[in-house]
């Protein structure tokens, strides 16, 4: 009788411990990083007009040390083109920001230096490697447009 009441003691604690459900498997990343643009993706929506996109790579030897460097609420941006001279590069958009993101709801909010009004828009991806952010330009009536850029994680 007291194996049979063992058993039964070890069985329902197995139960007890063995399943959790509790257990979420979705990992959180952090924006915070430095991270190096790929390409932008620029899409306008005209009123009775075909949406457009154009797509931009950062392929040239310049594009590849652009950087975007989030810290804990505030970054810096700097996207580097050919220089005037050959084999030389030079910023092409360099200024620091401030920024807000709400993980529940991925919206986003960078406000640049010497810019007044900021950006808008949310992170669509947010892993290990890449992050995608999606700004929205809705402050024409007649006209929609938005800029996703997609970027790499550079590790540290």
């Amino acid at each position: 009788m007291k194996k049979l009441a063992l058993f039964f003691a070890g069985l329902s604690l197995f139960v007890a411990t063995g399943c959790n459900n509790d257990d979420d498997n979705t990992m959180e990343y952090p924006i915070v990083g430095t991270w190096q643009p790929i390409k932008k993706v620029v899409t306008t929506v005209a009123i009775g007009e075909d949406p457009v996109s154009d797509g931009i790579s950062f392929d040239t030897d310049c594009q590849k040390t652009s950087r975007w460097v989030f810290a804990a609420s505030s970054g810096k941006r700097t996207d580097n083109g050919d220089g005037t001279s050959p084999g030389t590069c030079q910023p092409t958009f360099d200024r620091n920001f401030t920024y807000t993101y709400d993980k529940d709801t991925k919206a986003i909010q960078v406000k640049y230096q010497g810019i007044v009004e900021p950006d808008k828009g949310s992170v669509v991806t947010l892993n290990e490697t890449t992050l995608n952010i999606k700004f929205e330009d809705t402050s024409d009536p007649t006209e929609y447009q938005s800029t996703t850029y997609t970027l790499k994680r550079i590790p540290q």
